[in-house]
């Protein structure tokens, strides 16, 4: 057996359970948010974690290990929708006239809002459309507006710059918001 416990590999098996392991809930739920089927999201964070114990030579001790693992699992689940089907091309413009789709209309279901919002339950809504948003949007909201990541570190996770995170964010927030005004008419609560 040629893979020996050396004194270099316990410290460095040790350094990845203290640094790396404590995320895994963490890696588990963004997994999660964009694969929506838990065995995926599984499958996806078992990668992530091998990925990272491989790469683990690449880590900066003392860095954001949190944001290091969410590149990783996004890597990993892009990936994997690259073997399964094919990407969503953001110059299309049935893309941008979706994004840019008509928005609240009427100044009273405005105003009757807040009233609403404490009359029902929106968490089902709300998980449903995050679902339902295309992918490059979907990873964007979730690590901003779910994960509470600035959007320095989204940019940095996600790979892109700055202001295409911003952009990303202001039309997946208004899809969502769409999504949620067909959930409110369906529903009856808005006309």
């Amino acid at each position: 057996m040629t893979d020996l416990l050396t004194p270099e590999k316990i410290a460095r098996d040790r350094e990845f359970e203290r640094e790396a392991i404590p995320w895994l809930d963490d890696v588990y739920r963004f997994a999660l948010s964009l694969t929506h089927d838990a065995v995926d999201a599984e499958d996806v964070v078992q990668d992530t974690f091998l990925r990272a114990y491989k790469s683990w030579h690449t880590y900066v001790p003392g860095s954001d290990c949190r944001r290091w693992l969410f590149t990783i699992c996004r890597n990993v689940f892009l990936r994997s929708l690259e073997r399964r089907s094919p990407t969503l091309d953001l110059n299309d413009s049935e893309g941008e006239a979706l994004a840019n789709g008509a928005m609240l209309r009427d100044a009273s279901v405005r105003a009757s809002a807040d009233d609403l919002v404490s009359r029902i339950d929106l968490g089902p809504a709300i998980q449903n459309a995050l679902k339902q948003l295309p992918e490059p949007f979907q990873s964007t909201v979730v690590l901003v507006d779910v994960e509470d990541q600035p959007y320095e570190t989204a940019a940095t996770i996600l790979g892109i710059p700055v202001g295409t995170v911003r952009s990303r964010l202001f039309r997946g927030r208004r899809l969502l918001q769409e999504m949620l005004m067909t959930y409110a008419r369906d529903a009856g609560y808005a006309a």
